[in-house]
Parts: structure tokens; sequence; C-alpha cells
């Protein structure tokens, strides 16, 4: 019964440590490859965010040209983001302003905030509102899992989709997108 015991508890802890191991290791390699972005008249004007139901549109004209389900930051139902490390999704109207092909979470799209209005909130607070909220795939190496990453939100206040959404929402968002996220 020892000798069973002492065995499970060395694999129990090469797991541990192989865990965060293999996704550092994963997340500096490069093996992701940006896909084209998509005709003009295929890609949005337009992404809402509606955290309660946990779903990103991509609009056109108005009108829906793609729905993803997403997962948020592990506080994602506190409110709108208030300070570095609160792990929540920040509500408001932002923008795409760049984007990252060698992101350690497959590929990545960056949310303009903080705006002033956040930097200014968290200032009064003496805090620093925090900052590189993306909207990002499964980290490099985890991809496998897909959807399973929905069961709970997991990110820093980040929205994260299945990497092959990610790439569809790479190609159909270009830099300059407006982002609104409402609660």
């Amino acid at each position: 019964m020892r000798k069973v015991l002492k065995r499970t508890f060395l694999a129990l802890a090469a797991i541990v440590i192989a865990l965060p191991v293999y996704t550092m290791v994963m997340a500096r390699l490069d093996l992701v490859t940006a896909p084209a972005m998509a005709p003009p008249d295929e890609q949005a004007d337009f992404i809402h965010v509606n955290k309660s139901e946990r779903r990103l549109t991509l609009l056109r004209d108005g009108a829906p040209i793609a729905t993803y389900p997403i997962s948020l930051g592990a506080a994602g139902d506190d409110g709108h983001k208030q300070r570095e490390g609160d792990e929540r999704t920040p509500e408001g109207r932002y923008a795409i302003d760049w984007r990252n092909d060698g992101s350690f979470a497959h590929l990545s799209l960056h949310i303009s905030y903080p705006n002033d209005v956040d930097t200014a909130r968290a200032a009064a607070q003496g805090q620093d509102p925090g900052g590189l909220i993306m909207i990002h795939g499964i980290a490099n190496g985890w991809g496998w899992l897909g959807a399973l990453h929905r069961l709970w939100d997991w990110t820093d206040g980040c929205i994260a989709v299945t990497n092959t959404e990610m790439r569809d929402i790479w190609a159909r968002v270009p830099n300059g997108t407006p982002i609104e996220i409402e609660a």
C-alpha cells in the first residue's frame, strides 16, 4: 500500500511539474501561420460581445456575419475591469488596434483597453488599469481542448475562442474595427 501511495504521489508530482513546462515550451514555439485576410466584402466592420450570453458576434453593415461562443476572464461576471489582475473582462466601446501572430494563445487581436476613462478611474483608486486585453485562441499546445475550454471562464480578462474560430475571426477583422463589450 505504501509503495502504491509513493508511486501515485510521484506520478502526480511529475504531472504538476510537466504541465507548466509543456505550456512554456509550446508558448515559445512558433507553430502558427496566420491566415490571409478575407476579401473586404466578407470582413466585419463591428464586433459585439455579450458577456452574459458568452457570445461574440461579427457584424457588417449592421447584420451578423458570424457568431462565436466565448470564455471570459475568470471574474468575467463581476462587472467592468477596474485594475490589473482583477480577472475581469472590460465593458464599453473600444477598437481592435493591433494583432499578434506570435501569441502564446494561438493568434490574438488586441482590444484598445484601457481608454482615458478607464485610466482615470484606476488612477483615482491608486491602481494600474491593466492592459493586454485580447481576443485569442487557446494557449499553444492546448488547442486539442477545443470547445472544452468553454466549460469555465479561464482568462485574465481576455475573450477566448477555439483556435479554429480565432483563425476565422483573424481573417475577418481588420485593425481599427470597433468593438462593444456589454454585460
